[in-house]
């Protein structure tokens, strides 16, 4: 049943919290996207069999969440993330991120460390606002973005597209992670598949060089796209999750 969680921020945060032992597994998604996707229902139903805790929410702006998306950025969201975190979950927690969620771990992994015990990212895609948004805009929307706030993007998983605002690129600025340093004292495992059009393999293997890490991995998968949501695609998360140490 889906419950809703206020924040300091006045945002109100839609979740579904399934009880169980821990470390307890917490799915951060991606942009645009919302609690009801595949990986996060399924990853649900395996935390269900397992007995394990496990925790999936909306950001604000997304799914059953308030706010408005084109009034959000990484930093708000990384808010309602580090909330959900902290007043719905006990203990240590392993967190899975997919996309922009495996953006989030990562801002959570210098916020609140001693709230995790490994991650899993799903085709992260750390600072895309400035890699990708701002990077692949042309000339004419770069304007459009100075002298309007906002431009429209394509989307495959939107008929409309989705906006992307000037708080939203200047807001990624303020929380990139690949141009400072970054310590993950927990294991890591990246999943990423090789036919991914919207967040390239290249993206992992430079989180891989630049992190400090005693013990990361990136597994890429022949063929898989950015979604991963293939049966083969999901028995490989859980499969990573239950082989982390210490889980």
């Amino acid at each position: 049943m889906t419950e809703f969680l206020e924040t300091p921020q006045g945002r109100r945060i839609a979740y579904n919290r399934t009880p169980g032992r821990g470390p307890g597994v917490v799915f951060l998604g991606g942009l645009v996207s919302d609690m009801t996707g595949t990986k996060a229902v399924h990853l649900e139903a395996w935390a269900r069999t397992q007995g394990r805790a496990f925790l999936r929410f909306d950001y604000s702006g997304h799914g059953e969440s308030s706010e408005r998306f084109e009034d959000g950025c990484i930093g708000d969201w990384a808010e309602d993330a580090q909330q959900a975190i902290t007043t719905l979950t006990e203990g240590p927690q392993v967190l899975v991120g997919s996309s922009m969620g495996g953006w989030i771990s990562l801002l959570m992994a210098r916020a609140i460390p001693e709230r995790i015990t490994g991650i899993v990212g799903i085709a992260a895609a750390p600072d895309f606002t400035e890699d990708s948004m701002w990077a692949d805009a042309s000339d004419a929307q770069r304007a459009q973005l100075i002298h309007e706030g906002f431009f429209m993007v394509p989307s495959d998983y939107s008929d409309d597209g989705y906006i992307v605002t000037r708080r939203m690129i200047e807001d990624g600025r303020q929380n990139l992670v690949l141009r400072h340093p970054l310590a993950l004292p927990f294991p890591v495992r990246l999943l990423h598949g090789t036919a991914d059009t919207d967040v390239p393999v290249a993206v992992g293997l430079r989180l891989m060089e630049h992190a400090t890490c005693a013990d990361l991995r990136l597994t890429l998968v022949k063929g898989a796209d950015h979604r991963f949501s293939t049966l083969d695609c999901l028995e490989l998360i859980t499969e990573t999750i239950v082989a982390l140490p210490g889980t």
